[in-house]
C-alpha cells in the first residue's frame, strides 16, 4: 500500500477544493461498484479510502477466509471418497496454506485495486473522509493536509462494518482476535476458543481446526440461527466430527491474561473455566458510521442508515446521500452490497441525467432482491447455502406455504460425489402463486447449487415450469428433481 495520496486528475476546482459529480466514501467492493456504474453514466467520480483499496472483504474477510478454508475442505472432501482417502496422508502444510492466502490478498498490497479504480476513470483520494454538510466531504490526507470534495449529484457512503466485541472484564489484557486476526494470522494457535455461532464463527472454527488448532466453539443459541433450524444442527455435527468442541447455550463472562505471552483464561456463565492460546470473538457487526460526519446532515452517528429502494438515505432531503452495503443493514454480505451498489450507481446516473427511475419491484432502480432473494453460503463441512425466505420468515410474512424436504442420501449423484453423503435440502413453496420463496441446502459441495435456486426465486419461476428443467445424471444437482417429485407427491 502506498502511503502517499493519489492526486485527483479530473475534479474541477483549485488547490485542495475539488468538485465532482459523485463522491464515494469507501473503496471496497461496494464503493468500487458504485464508482464503476457512475462512471458508466458519464459522471466524474472521486473515491476516498482510508485503509486498503478493496476493503474488508479483500484483505480480512471473504477472500482470506475462503483461501484458508479451501485446503481444509479439499482434504475433507477427499477423505469422503474410497480410493482417494488412502492418498491423503500427513497433515496440511500451514506454510502452503498461508502462502496461498497471502497470494490471494496480494500480501496486503492494494496497488492492483488502486490501479483498477484509476483505470475506470475515477480519482482515488487516500485519507479519512467526513461529511461536512450537504454534498460536501472533507478528507484528512495521510500527510496531514485537508482536501474538500463537493459533489454535484451524490455522495455514497460505502464504509462497511466493524466487528463487535462485548465489553467484558479483562478484555483489554486478553487481546482477543476478531475476523481480522483470524484471517491474517501467520501462526496456528495450539488452542483456540471461538465465541459466536454465526457465519464467521463456524467458518473460522472449521478453518483453524483443519489447520491444527484444538478448537472450542461457544454459542448462546443454535448455530446459524437465521437459517432453517436443521442447518445449525447439521453444521454442529460436522464440526464435532472434525474434532471441534461445540458448546451451545453458554456465554463468556470474564477473561484473564496477566502474562501477555501466556494463555487466556476464560470464565463462562455456567461457572466453567477454559484456557486457550487465543480467543476469537465473532459476535456481530456494527456500522462504520460513528466518525463520518452524520451529525452535519441531521443523522445520528454510529447508527445503521435507513434507505429507500435506490439506497438513498430516507431522512436526508434531495436524494443526494446514499448508504450502500453493510451500513444500511439489509444484508451484511459482500455480494449483496455489490448488487446494491450497481442499483444505486445506475439510480445516481439516471437522476443526474433527469431520467425517470424504474423503482417497481425488480425494476432497474430497485433493490428488490434485498427483501426476497438474498443468497448466502457458509463454507463449513458440510457446506450450508440458502436463498430467499426460510419457512418461518415466509409464514411470518403472511404467505401460505409448504416446505418440502429431501435427504441427499436418495440422490445417486450425491452418493457418487461422496461415499455416505450426508445432507438435506428444503424448498419453500408459495402455494397461492406456486413459486419458490426460498431454498436451503446442506451438504458437501452444495455451494455450487445455490445460483440455480437464486434464479428460481428471483425469477419467480413457476414450479410446474421447473419440472421441465432437467437435472443432469449423475450430479448433486439432481436434488432439484427429487425436491420437485416430493412436491408433486
Amino acid at each position: 500500500m502506498s502511503e502517499s495520496s493519489e492526486k485527483p486528475q479530473t475534479g474541477q476546482g483549485r488547490g485542495s477544493d475539488l468538485t465532482y459529480d459523485v463522491v464515494v466514501i469507501g473503496a471496497g467492493p461496494v464503493g468500487q461498484n458504485v464508482a464503476e456504474r457512475a462512471r458508466a453514466a458519464g459522471l466524474s467520480v472521486a473515491a476516498v479510502e482510508r485503509e486498503l483499496v478493496g476493503g474488508e472483504c479483500s484483505y480480512w474477510a471473504c477472500v482470506p477466509s475462503k483461501a484458508l478454508l479451501r485446503p481444509v475442505l479439499a482434504v475433507a472432501d477427499a477423505r469422503k471418497v474410497d480410493g482417494a482417502r488412502e492418498a491423503v496422508s500427513g497433515t496440511i502444510s500451514t506454510d502452503g496454506v498461508f502462502g496461498r492466502r497471502d497470494r490471494y490478498v496480494t500480501d496486503w498490497d492494494d496497488t492492483g485495486q488502486a490501479d483498477w479504480v484509476r483505470g475506470i476513470g475515477a480519482d482515488l483520494v487516500r485519507g479519512d473522509a467526513r461529511l461536512d454538510g450537504s454534498r460536501r466531504v472533507v478528507v484528512r490526507t495521510p500527510d496531514g493536509g485537508e482536501t474538500v470534495l463537493t459533489a454535484r449529484h451524490a455522495v455514497a457512503l460505502c464504509t462497511g462494518s466493524d466487528a463487535v466485541v462485548p465489553d467484558l472484564p479483562g478484555l483489554a489484557e486478553a487481546r482477543p482476535w476478531t475476523n481480522r486476526e483470524a484471517t491474517d494470522s501467520r501462526t496456528v494457535p495450539g488452542r483456540l476458543v471461538v465465541v459466536g455461532g454465526g457465519g464467521v464463527g463456524v467458518e473460522m472454527a472449521t478453518a483453524w481446526q483443519g489447520l491444527g488448532s484444538t478448537v472450542t466453539l461457544l454459542a448462546r443459541s443454535p448455530l446459524l440461527p437465521r437459517m432453517e433450524p436443521f442447518v445449525g444442527g447439521m453444521v454442529a455435527d460436522g464440526l464435532k466430527d472434525g474434532g471441534v468442541d461445540v458448546r451451545i447455550g453458554v456465554s463468556v463472562t470474564a477473561l484473564h491474561r496477566p502474562d501477555p505471552d501466556g494463555p487466556v483464561g476464560i470464565v463462562l456463565d455456567d461457572g466453567t473455566r477454559l484456557e486457550a492460546d487465543e480467543i476469537l470473538f465473532a459476535t456481530g457487526r456494527s456500522p462504520r458510521t460513528k466518525d463520518v460526519g452524520l451529525e452535519t446532515v441531521g443523522l445520528t452517528p454510529g447508527t445503521w442508515l435507513d434507505v429507500d429502494g435506490t439506497c438513498a438515505v430516507r431522512d436526508v432531503d434531495g436524494a443526494w446521500l446514499y448508504a450502500v452495503g453493510d451500513i444500511n443493514h439489509h444484508a451484511l454480505l459482500t455480494h449483496q452490497g455489490k448488487y446494491q451498489a450497481r442499483i444505486a450507481g445506475d439510480a445516481i446516473g439516471a437522476r443526474a441525467a433527469g431520467e425517470p427511475l424504474d423503482t417497481a419491484p425488480w425494476g432497474a432502480h430497485a433493490t428488490t432482491a434485498d427483501q426476497h432473494a438474498v443468497p448466502q453460503i457458509f463454507f463449513t463441512d458440510p457446506e450450508a447455502a440458502a436463498v430467499g425466505l426460510s419457512t418461518q420468515e415466509a409464514t411470518r410474512a403472511g404467505h401460505r406455504v409448504r416446505a418440502v424436504d429431501v435427504d441427499f442420501a436418495t440422490v445417486p449423484g450425491a452418493l457418487l460425489h461422496a461415499d455416505g453423503y450426508r445432507g438435506r435440502a428444503r424448498i419453500v413453496v408459495d402455494l397461492d402463486r406456486e413459486t419458490l420463496l426460498g431454498a436451503t441446502f446442506v451438504g458437501p459441495g452444495v455451494s455450487e447449487l445455490l445460483h440455480s435456486a437464486t434464479i428460481a426465486v428471483a425469477g419467480e419461476v413457476p414450479v410446474p415450469r421447473l419440472w421441465h428443467a432437467v437435472s443432469c445424471f449423475p450430479t448433486v444437482s439432481e436434488i432439484w428433481l427429487y425436491l420437485l417429485k416430493a412436491y408433486r407427491g
